[in-house]
């Protein structure tokens, strides 16, 4: 019982990762308000978190506006690609469900869709871990989602699972969304993408 409530026991262990957890959502949530800022505050999301699922020094903030500024710059013209993408995407898709015949053009939207989807989910975690060009970020990204396809599946099934329990629970949702909503699927991720990040790693530079 002693070793329970022991500051190195598991139950203060988990405490202390919630807390992390709770403060990171925050700042994130609150990164992301700007809108254009959204793509930096997600990558310096990812570079807390899989430094939390490689169980390495982890000072929540610090670690996060270190990030942010460092990869501002390249998450932010990244994340204004994938703003024009969506809103092109969206207006296609709008404009063949109107017309019944291109049923067959719908089925290849969606093709689209989930091929974007997958480099997308990859992104912004691989721009908090290494040193690239935007053009290198956004190659590779394609090629770990295919080359690690499993695992991106899982990656988007643990993503659309979050997302379809905050629509059905609606504004009951809003305190754990304010709370862990971004992170804690972040958090499940991220020790996926440690993984498959530890094979790159020596090959590109990586960020400090």
């Amino acid at each position: 019982m002693n070793r329970i409530f022991s500051p190195d026991g598991p139950l203060i262990s988990i405490l202390n990762t919630i807390a992390d957890l709770v403060i990171l959502n925050i700042l994130t949530l609150l990164l992301c308000i700007p809108v254009v800022t959204a793509g930096a505050s997600f990558t310096a999301m990812y570079y807390v978190l899989i430094k939390m699922a490689r169980h390495e020094d982890s000072y929540v903030a610090k670690m996060f506006f270190h990030s942010f500024k460092q990869n501002f710059y390249q998450a932010t013209v990244i994340w204004a690609c994938v703003m024009l993408g969506a809103a092109g995407f969206i207006s296609l898709n709008r404009m063949f469900l109107e017309d019944p015949s291109m049923q067959t053009m719908r089925i290849l939207l969606g093709v689209v869709l989930l091929i974007l989807l997958c480099g997308i989910s990859y992104i912004f975690p691989l721009l908090s871990r290494f040193d690239n060009s935007i053009p290198t970020t956004i190659r590779n990204a394609y090629l770990m989602s295919v080359l690690h396809f499993p695992k991106t599946v899982v990656i988007l099934l643990i993503h659309g699972l979050f997302i379809a329990a905050y629509a059905f629970l609606f504004l009951r949702a809003i305190p754990l969304v304010m709370l862990v909503g971004l992170t804690l699927p972040g958090y499940l991720t991220a020790y996926l993408f440690s993984g498959i990040f530890k094979r790159y790693e020596g090959e590109v530079g990586q960020n400090v």
